[in-house]
């Protein structure tokens, strides 16, 4: 099992997970981060970091989240790694009070 990162993550793209994980398993895009199924260790460390509860189990990802588990695995492997934690974009904390932000994730 792996975790994955959801959809509240879009345009939030707050970086406290990255700190926290032993392995540098996060990815990086314009907007979002990913999880590199092929790195996590399945630690959980990450899930508490993250300020809009976007990371969970793969089995416990909900239901209309689901899609992620793909969509981590896909652009894990094209994005670059993330070691280091970065500033949030500065509109962040506004982002993370909105849903149904699939469609303005950017590849």
């Amino acid at each position: 099992m792996t975790y994955v990162v959801t959809e509240p993550c879009i345009k939030c793209k707050y970086t406290d997970c990255v700190d926290v994980c032993p392995v540098d398993c996060f990815r990086e895009g314009p907007n979002f981060l990913v999880i590199d199924p092929d790195e996590c260790i399945d630690c959980t460390l990450c899930v508490a970091e993250c300020p809009v509860e976007a990371i969970f189990a793969e089995d416990d990802v909900p239901e209309n989240q689901r899609a992620f588990t793909a969509l981590n695995a896909e652009l894990a492997k094209v994005w670059k790694p993330i070691i280091e934690r970065k500033a949030a974009p500065p509109d962040a904390d506004e982002w993370a009070k909105k849903t149904d932000k699939r469609d303005l994730l950017a590849r």
